[in-house]
């Protein structure tokens, strides 16, 4: 069995993405990786070159910044990346630049990848997720955050990335997929809040011009996390590999947990679930088979 990564990434330190850490947290389950390097403005490639990895395979692209109608530009990264994994490789897994596997998933993963791979129904594997915010001690628990994700797919030139590269599609349809018992740990919303607002004015130029931006995000100079809705405490352990990022952060946040800033049919909805399991509308990009 051949398992090859991808990515993308453009401007990892001037936005603060540990992209480092999310490679590394996937390689030891990797034949190769590729990660399509956009055109940046800081020393993102001098940083991935410090993984000093062989299986890394770096190609360099330009982003296309018209194409803005639904972030397409992502999955257009997204794509090229998948373009230029090796053609006998029977698994792709993709991780993206602020995604990261914990260490205690990888035999769960491969199992899953050996379990499934002459099964050809089978086209990807579903992911559960996390979504830290504020800091490394607070997850998201509201309706907001999407609780599972496709995060490898069968080596199939078919399968595209979809919209702002969230998931993906093949020939136009969701994907038929396997649900497994692991996570992907998401930290993009876990940055000092300068560089958290900066970001959101760079993430949100990728959807939209100049005069909207300036109408969907503040001209503050600190991102204010305090607005979220409800954070749950998170109590388990995070991968290895963001033990060193986590030691260095450099700023602080704090959550009255029960503060909950719901509308009544999120409460509704939210009591649903935790007595039947059952999300009522939950978005599903996959078809679980």
């Amino acid at each position: 069995m051949k398992i090859s990564g991808f990515s993308f990434i453009r401007n990892a330190l001037k936005y603060d993405y540990p992209v480092v850490e999310a490679i590394t947290s996937v390689l030891p389950l990797c034949d190769e990786f590729v990660l399509a390097l956009g055109n940046s403005d800081d020393e993102t490639e001098g940083l991935i070159a410090s993984i000093n990895s062989p299986k890394i395979k770096v190609i360099h692209t330009v982003w296309d910044e018209s194409l803005r109608e639904g972030g397409r530009v992502l999955a257009d990264e997204t794509n090229k990346g998948l373009d230029s994994i090796a053609a006998d490789s029977d698994w792709a897994f993709y991780i993206q630049g602020d995604e990261v596997i914990h260490e205690k998933y990888h035999a769960e993963i491969k199992n899953k990848m050996f379990l499934y791979k002459d099964d050809k129904r089978v086209e990807g594997l579903l992911f559960d997720y996390l979504h830290f915010y504020g800091s490394y001690d607070y997850v998201g628990d509201s309706k907001r955050w999407y609780q599972k994700e496709v995060r490898v797919i069968r080596n199939n030139k078919s399968i595209r990335s979809y919209r702002d590269a969230m998931g993906f599609r093949i020939d136009g349809r969701k994907l038929n997929v396997k649900a497994i018992d692991a996570t992907v740990y998401h930290y993009g919303w876990v940055k000092p809040p300068q560089l958290m607002q900066a970001k959101q004015k760079y993430f949100h130029s990728l959807w939209h011009d100049e005069q909207k931006v300036a109408k969907m995000v503040s001209t503050a100079a600190d991102f204010d996390y305090s607005t979220i809705d409800s954070l749950a405490l998170f109590t388990g352990t995070h991968p290895a590999v963001m033990q060193k990022r986590i030691a260095e952060k450099n700023w602080s946040f704090d959550f009255d947990l029960s503060k909950k800033n719901l509308s009544l049919k999120h409460q509704f909805t939210k009591k649903i679930e935790q007595l039947t399991g059952w999300k009522p509308g939950e978005y599903r990009n996959y078809k679980i088979i």
